[in-house]
């Protein structure tokens, strides 16, 4: 007797989602905690621009509008990266997050140590989307295989939420108190980013680097498990290497002569389109509807971000920290000294 064929035999190599299976939740979970992940690293980089803005009186117009686009886009951009990272699929996240962790090796190795800090700035800035990717593959590689999976996941993502919560509790206090208790030295929270924000980039950093690296070793796993052969594997890394290579050498000299938001938009057009090409040949058909997919993510990152990358353009920013000094005394006046004239 004539049966209709099940939804996953119409949509062939739907992996990341295996639609009828519990690995759907599994997916959801995923595409949550990375986007939480990126809210903890978005609150704090708001966090270290709105001080910075704070110190400065001539930022004062750059901080009122920081405030007032925070308070709209928060909970709109959480939920929309969540959907995004939960459909991508895992085949181009892990591209996605070793292209980026070749163009932020290239970066860095060409600012030097020390310089340009500003730089560094807009690379944290512009990994907020392959952050989410590497964090999603990291835990679908991690807990692949695992008896309680989907608990595994459950838990991690608690405890993400409530990292994201602390800091975006940090973010609203920061905005509506920061200037009130550094002036009044009654804060302890704003006291210590009053003296030691200028520490909080070089805090972050840190945390990418390992964030990144879990991210790279789970991508280059996930993506070689697909292959039975060595023959395809090298007939897939190594266009891939050539057109990654190349992306990063020219993206670098685009960015160096046109600096800015339109700059770093036609960026990710140039990469998502050199990812496309290459999958083509290289890759299967979903794998270039989650290329759109990713385009899509890249791009509502951006919009997140904009006035932040506006920001990073100003040459001495952040500004100098006021000293924390303690509360003024008045001094005892010197006793007057006669002046005698001589007589004449």
């Amino acid at each position: 007797m004539f049966s209709l064929p099940s939804l996953p035999s119409w949509i062939p190599g739907l992996s990341s989602l295996e639609w009828g299976s519990g690995l759907l939740l599994d997916s959801v979970l995923q595409g949550l905690t990375g986007a939480c992940g990126v809210s903890v690293l978005s609150s704090l980089l708001k966090v270290y621009f709105f001080v910075g803005c704070a110190n400065n009186p001539e930022r004062r117009l750059d901080k009122e509008r920081l405030r007032a686009r925070w308070a709209s886009l928060e909970t709109v951009h959480l939920a929309g990266l969540a959907l995004i990272l939960t459909v991508v699929g895992t085949r181009v996240a892990s591209l996605v997050v070793l292209e980026f962790s070749l163009r932020a090796i290239s970066t860095l190795l060409s600012l030097g140590k020390g310089s340009r800090s500003t730089e560094r700035l807009q690379l944290y800035l512009l990994s907020q989307y392959s952050l989410g990717c590497g964090l999603s593959c990291g835990l679908s590689f991690l807990q692949e295989g695992a008896p309680h999976r989907t608990l595994n996941l459950l838990l991690g993502l608690g405890l993400a939420a409530l990292l994201s919560t602390v800091a975006q509790r940090l973010r609203r206090h920061v905005c509506h108190l920061y200037e009130l208790h550094s002036s009044q030295h009654d804060c302890g929270v704003c006291l210590a980013l009053l003296a030691g924000a200028q520490g909080l980039p070089s805090l972050l950093g840190r945390a990418l680097l390992v964030a990144f690296a879990v991210g790279d070793l789970a991508a280059v796993a996930l993506i070689n498990r697909d292959f039975l052969t060595t023959s395809e594997a090298v007939g897939f890394w190594t266009p891939l290497t050539i057109c990654y290579t190349l992306l990063v050498i020219y993206m670098q000299e685009e960015q160096r002569q046109h600096p800015g938001l339109q700059s770093q938009v036609q960026t990710v057009l140039v990469r998502m389109g050199g990812l496309f090409v290459l999958l083509l040949t290289v890759g299967r058909w979903l794998d270039l509807l989650g290329v759109f997919i990713s385009l899509l993510g890249e791009l509502w990152c951006l919009v997140g971000v904009r006035t932040l990358l506006d920001l990073c353009q100003i040459q001495d920013f952040p500004s100098q920290r006021p000293s924390v000094s303690a509360p003024s005394r008045p001094q005892p006046s010197a006793p007057a000294q006669t002046q005698e004239t001589a007589p004449s």
